[in-house]
């Protein structure tokens, strides 16, 4: 299932607080051939943004420092057109339409379903192409 997947060349920050939520994305997303890289918060998501060509982001909405809501907020308002998918374990009624509203690009919730992530990946992937 995975394999079916080629984005050699594609570079995907992972903002994520929890290690063990990291390595579990690592693993997956290695398999297609990206490049994973580690933000720890939402001010290092930033940071990393600015620094590499990130081709998406898998952002947590819970983290230290600054949430995931705020950092998606300053890329987008650098002209950032990067796709940011929105990852949270919190997920509510109505919290789909508000996380959209607020200008993510897409939205997963945890536990992460590997085959669900991939295909909204690759919807946020082809939209670029």
């Amino acid at each position: 299932m995975i394999s079916s997947y080629n984005w050699k060349g594609k570079v995907i920050l992972v903002a994520e607080d929890e290690e063990i939520n990291y390595l579990f994305l690592d693993e997956v997303l290695n398999r297609t051939g990206a490049k994973v890289l580690w933000a720890k918060n939402g001010k290092e998501a930033i940071e990393m943004y600015r620094k590499n060509r990130v081709d998406l982001i898998l952002m947590d909405l819970k983290m230290p420092e600054m949430n995931g809501y705020e950092a998606m907020q300053q890329i987008k308002d650098n002209k950032g057109t990067t796709k940011i998918i929105a990852q949270t374990a919190f997920a509510m009624s109505g919290e789909r339409e508000e996380i959209l509203d607020a200008g993510f690009d897409g939205y997963i919730s945890k536990p992460i379903k590997i085959a669900e992530l991939l295909k909204l990946m690759e919807k946020n992937f082809s939209i670029d192409d």
